[in-house]
């Protein structure tokens, strides 16, 4: 139940702060839109971190992946992936980001919220290679910044999740 009240705070928080405080949703990239120039930058950046990380996965020490699951198991995973991606870009992208990026520097919130981001990965499973979430974090920050929406990161997110559940090089 802890985490169901987690995760419906962390992704309706936003949008009632911006009611209450009748700041519109897009200034903090909480109107989902995706140009054909964010979709391809994003499955581009999503090769570019994925396609070289598969390896790297598969020949971990101790790991037996690619991982299989039986089809239900593999739908709830890809269900829960995608979910996340939409909460945690919601909440750290698009109200967190937002709130530092008005008193900080672009590059500078971008990676204060990526390494907010990756601590709180450790709350869930802790560990220290949960903190190379921080690395995703801050791709998904400059695509929030580079397109004013939370979409793209979203995207970015939720192919990574996906990925992880056949490669993470943990059990």
């Amino acid at each position: 139940m802890i985490p169901f009240l987690i995760a419906a705070f962390l992704l309706y928080f936003p949008y009632v702060w911006c009611h209450i405080r009748k700041e519109p949703l897009s200034e903090y990239g909480l109107v989902w839109t995706l140009t054909p120039e964010a979709l391809r930058e994003c499955l581009l950046l999503a090769t570019l971190t994925l396609v070289p990380l598969t390896p790297i996965a598969i020949y971990w020490p101790g790991a037996r992946v690619p991982h299989f699951f039986p089809m239900k198991e593999t739908l709830s995973f890809l269900a829960s992936g995608i979910a996340a991606a939409i909460i945690e870009e919601t909440f750290f992208r698009g109200w967190m980001q937002t709130l530092f990026s008005r008193s900080l520097r672009p590059l500078l919130s971008i990676t204060i919220v990526s390494c907010i981001f990756a601590a709180s990965h450790m709350f869930v499973n802790p560990g220290p290679l949960r903190l190379a979430t921080f690395f995703p974090g801050l791709i998904m920050g400059f695509l929030r910044f580079r397109h004013g929406t939370v979409l793209p990161g979203i995207l970015y997110h939720a192919l990574g999740n996906i990925w992880s559940v056949w490669f993470f090089p943990i059990p």
